[in-house]
């Protein structure tokens, strides 16, 4: 059921910038909304517009110029969905103008960035929403309901897990891609902080942990099977400011990939929650195990309903500070080390790379907590291990 009654206010006049790639999953939500009357698109930013073809018949108002195309619109909120190192910028563009802004995740390259970002919204005082779809389930209130309730104890820690599978084409995709940093502009495009960035954030905020000062130290690992600057292949243990441990695992060389997941850890039991699918097991000492799925909150939607009728919002940058706590880590840790050459191969026909075994190390990090060099994974030597 929508957040908004549709008859009761207009539908907000909506500009998508970054319509191709992910983008595209923006343009078919927004029109989503559109047809349930909460939105309106009235501009697509794109250095070249998007064709008939791309787009279909009737296309609205394109501008490679967000400022000159937000002008011309008087569009109330901006989804920007284009490369990682240009988010600040193009969010600042629309903030200057009032405009409020979905931004998609990794919100910022670094640090440095995100709080330019984050200060520079509020300074001009528009909503903004970062785009962790995963923050809109249903499935973390009722889970940290229950972690409160004592379902499972004492809270421990937490663990993410995320085995995914990408061929060379997707390192080719744009010039940003793989890349930690292009033309001395920061990028930070690996595992964790960009395709399996949910876990981390999603593992963080179940940890209660999702501010910047919600963070003490990180201890991060970085691999790669491709060839790449980025990591493939990488972990990361965040010690919370209470002292609990929220270990993440990921990787993009899985021969079998899997549902990522993240796994809350209490002394009797532990909750399971598959974020993609809004999936939640929880196992309890002594009880059998009982499963739930969820409902879910779209981030535009919500973000429409804070517009025009005060809901709060799901994902607002203080909420992902501890996120780009982990970016910023990642970002100043050694370059990501090569895996030796014995532990990859190529799949038949030689257009991806896959780790053998490397889906049970990712699972036995989340489920142990442990970095990969402490699971004594052949390729993981401890010496790499970057602290911050």
């Amino acid at each position: 059921m929508s957040e908004v009654c549709a008859t009761a206010v207009p539908a907000v006049p909506v500009v998508l910038a970054g319509a191709r790639g992910h983008g595209r999953w923006h343009l078919a939500n927004i029109r989503r909304l559109q047809d349930e009357g909460l939105v309106r698109l009235v501009g697509i930013c794109e250095p070249t517009p998007l064709t008939e073809e791309e787009f279909g018949a009737g296309p609205p108002a394109q501008s490679a110029d967000l400022g000159a195309l937000l002008d011309s619109t008087k569009a109330r909120v901006a989804v920007i969905s284009t490369p990682i190192p240009t988010h600040t910028d193009l969010a600042l563009t629309a903030a200057g103008r009032g405009v409020h802004v979905l931004l998609e995740k990794p919100p910022a390259p670094s640090y440095a960035e995100f709080r330019r970002m984050a200060d520079g919204v509020a300074g001009a005082g528009v909503a903004c929403q970062i785009g962790f779809q995963s923050l809109g389930s249903h499935a973390l209130p009722a889970i940290r309901e229950l972690i409160a309730d004592g379902a499972i104890g004492t809270l421990e820690g937490v663990g993410g897990a995320g085995a995914w599978a990408r061929d060379e084409a997707y390192y080719r995709r744009a010039p940003w891609a793989g890349r930690r940093r292009l033309h001395g502009a920061d990028v930070v495009d690996g595992a964790l902080t960009n395709p399996l960035a949910h876990a981390v954030s999603t593992a963080l905020a179940l940890a209660g942990a999702a501010r910047a000062e919600d963070v003490e130290t990180i201890v991060t690992e970085l691999w790669r099977a491709n060839a790449i600057e980025a990591d493939d292949t990488s972990c990361v243990r965040i010690t919370t400011a209470q002292g609990r441990p929220v270990t993440v695992a990921a990787t993009l060389c899985a021969e079998r990939p899997r549902e990522p997941y993240v796994v809350v850890h209490g002394s009797r039991g532990r909750i399971t929650f598959w974020y993609k699918q809004d999936r939640v097991l929880l196992q309890r000492v002594g009880q059998g195990p009982q499963e739930y799925v969820y409902g879910r909150t779209d981030l535009l939607e919500n973000l429409v309903g804070h517009l025009t009728a005060g809901s709060a919002l799901l994902a607002p940058p203080d909420a992902t500070g501890a996120f780009m706590r982990v970016v910023e880590a990642i970002r100043l840790a050694p370059d990501p080390a090569p895996l030796p050459d014995a532990a990859w191969r190529l799949v038949p026909g030689g257009h991806r790379r896959v780790v053998p075994g490397v889906e049970t190390v990712v699972e036995a990090a989340a489920d142990t907590l442990a970095l990969y060099s402490e699971l004594a994974a052949p390729w993981a030597a401890p010496h790499e291990a970057s602290t911050r």
